[in-house]
């Protein structure tokens, strides 16, 4: 498949936060780098963004400061039915995504359990997923 832009050509953000825009064009890089692979054909989009971010290790870049803007971002469906303790995680760990940068959240979704994890990634990869559609970046 091809895709329509590449990370440089990347217009205005919808995201307010210096980090995650950056994480941002660094997902759009790799996902097209796994894309070409061949186990991942056929695979869906939201299924290959999900395996970028949990493979996505720290760079020597320091993510910057935390902005003041609050993103909300819906739980996954099976995760309606977890305790509230549970959700307050997955939704910490979202915010620290967006507001500090992905590899800091998942550095932090590393020290949970894996139901957090697996729904911050879940989560996180379908928030992001209609961000990299708006940009063009998969379909």
């Amino acid at each position: 498949m091809t895709y329509k832009k590449m990370p440089d050509q990347i217009g205005t953000p919808q995201f307010e936060h210096a980090a995650l825009e950056q994480d941002i064009k660094r997902l759009a890089v790799e996902i097209q780098s796994r894309r070409d692979r061949p186990e991942t054909q056929g695979v869906s989009s939201k299924e290959v963004i999900k395996q970028t971010i949990q493979g996505m290790q720290p760079t020597d870049t320091p993510a910057p400061a935390p902005g003041g803007n609050v993103v909300q971002n819906p739980l996954p469906d099976y995760a309606a039915s977890a305790p509230p303790e549970t959700k307050l995680e997955i939704e910490y760990l979202l915010e620290l995504a967006f507001h500090q940068g992905i590899l800091k959240a998942n550095a932090a979704a590393q020290k949970t359990s894996p139901f957090v994890m697996d729904a911050f990634h879940d989560a996180l990869a379908g928030k992001l997923y209609e961000e990299l559609q708006k940009r063009g970046i998969v379909e």
